[in-house]
């Protein structure tokens, strides 16, 4: 075979070894940190195959309110949210006003302490407030009492009351447990299953 024109074995035989002795002794220095490598890949892999870790468990208006900490936005399932925004020509103003029911007498007994008080508004008319305050251990026989001499029909069992009336197109609905007072006024304006889905989200 031909040699190639410019090489010069003379020169390429100890570039040749000295190379080989440049990679062995990177090789014999880089020892030592095979095994932290081999742990590193091994965790990498882990990691990637393990399932993801369970998501941060989300405080119930419940217990937001317990801490004072609670907007109309907290107050809602997302799906019931996303109805009410996306029903055409609604505003919401979030207040702290004591619940818009009519038996003001069941105000003055329970005394509550109102977390957020929420009032969706239609152009086309109709208005929708909820409210959720905190209230005495008593307030559930108080509220049984008083709604019952305003004509509210209530159902109780040992951990809550709800009292509900409907009377010229203003359907109210009041569920006091667990120390929450829940009060919801439709007037004109009734979306699907509204309270329920709002005590089922509040004390989920």
């Amino acid at each position: 075979m031909a040699r190639t024109g410019g090489r010069n074995s003379w020169i390429a035989v100890p570039a040749g070894l000295l190379c080989v002795g440049i990679v062995a002794g990177l090789v014999w220095l880089a020892q030592p940190m095979v095994p932290v490598t081999l742990q590193w890949a091994g965790e990498t892999l882990r990691a990637a195959s393990s399932p993801p870790a369970e998501a941060l468990i989300e405080e119930t208006p419940a217990q937001r309110a317990a801490s004072g900490r609670l907007d109309c936005r907290a107050l809602y399932p997302p799906q019931l949210w996303r109805d009410m925004v996306w029903t055409g020509g609604t505003h919401l103003s979030q207040t702290t006003a004591v619940p818009a029911t009519s038996a003001t007498a069941v105000v003055d007994a329970l005394q509550p302490d109102v977390r957020v008080t929420c009032t969706w508004r239609l152009d086309a008319g109709g208005t929708v407030a909820t409210t959720l305050a905190v209230v005495g251990g008593d307030a559930a026989l108080l509220a049984d009492a008083a709604l019952r001499g305003q004509g509210f029909a209530c159902t109780t069992n040992p951990e809550a009351v709800r009292c509900t009336r409907t009377q010229a197109g203003v359907v109210e609905v009041h569920t006091v447990r667990g120390g929450l007072w829940l009060s919801s006024v439709e007037t004109q304006w009734h979306p699907a299953d509204y309270t329920a889905r709002l005590e089922e989200f509040v004390w989920d």
